[in-house]
């Protein structure tokens, strides 16, 4: 889905942090960021990132979410990264041998929305490529997120597990209820034209000898004018219908070039 719209100012509006315990790849951090920025999250903490930081690789990934990528913050110790925060929330998709509430995305996301329309910090962790945070990582969080995935498949990358999270942090915010355009449909044509739609397809098919069965007229007649009026076509739409039967109709007046000529005698 493209539609970044670079005239829009962006708004750092009170949101979740992401953390990511020790990232090993550049992109990842970047696609994290991108996906963060999809949301509206901006608060991106790395703690111990692999290859340090900045990251040119994480830069060119995050494809212009430059709000979150500018204002990434890193730390030596998870403990550092979420002490101003109230709410901890690890995200894995394995069983813990640990006595740690466990809950799905939508009520996590209930959850965080509450705590930061309260003024309290929240945040997300998500682990290392490989492994995943570690046990003792997901004992300093409050709960435990696991999304309904596929239990022989559950590996989900960082960014696709960061933007899944993402959607449902906004989808339970206040603006979870809007869409960033509406439809645009146009108004449905008056019935007159519609009635007008109807008159010129039936003398059409009259002229044209489509009706061989009389009797049979008036059940057609309704079946052809309840598809039209299922259409809820527009002015215009019924403007271009009308003109693709007047075309048919008078198709015998235009010269047809793969129509052969008659051979006169002689020739």
């Amino acid at each position: 889905m493209a539609g970044t719209d670079t005239s829009i100012k962006i708004e750092l509006r009170p949101s979740p942090a992401v953390i990511l315990c020790e990232p090993q790849l550049g992109e990842n951090i970047g696609t994290a960021a991108r996906a963060m920025a999809n949301f509206g999250l901006w608060d991106l903490r790395l703690v111990r990132p692999r290859d340090g930081w900045p990251n040119e690789r994480a830069v060119a990934a995050a494809s212009r979410a430059d709000h979150v990528i500018e204002r990434v913050q890193v730390f030596e110790t998870l403990e550092e990264a979420i002490a101003d925060l109230t709410l901890v929330l690890a995200t894995t998709a394995r069983s813990r041998d640990m006595q740690k509430e466990v809950i799905g995305p939508d009520e996590a996301a209930q959850r965080m929305a509450a705590q930061v329309q309260g003024g309290r910090g929240v945040g997300l962790l998500f682990g290392r490529e490989r492994w995943g945070l570690l046990n003792e990582e997901v004992a300093l969080a409050d709960s435990i997120v696991t999304l309904p995935v596929e239990p022989a498949f559950a590996s989900l990358n960082i960014a696709q597990a960061v933007l899944l999270m993402a959607y449902e942090w906004r989808r339970h915010s206040e603006l979870g209820t809007q869409l960033p355009f509406s439809a645009t449909m146009a108004e449905v044509a008056p019935r007159e034209e519609l009635i007008g739609l109807f008159g010129h397809l039936e003398s059409t098919l009259d002229n044209s000898g489509f009706f061989t069965a009389p009797d049979k007229r008036p059940t057609v007649i309704n079946n052809l004018r309840t598809m039209l009026e299922r259409g809820k076509f527009t002015s215009q739409e019924i403007r271009t219908l009308r003109g693709v039967i007047s075309s048919i109709d008078r198709r015998h007046e235009r010269p047809n070039p793969n129509r052969q000529k008659p051979v006169k005698d002689g020739e």
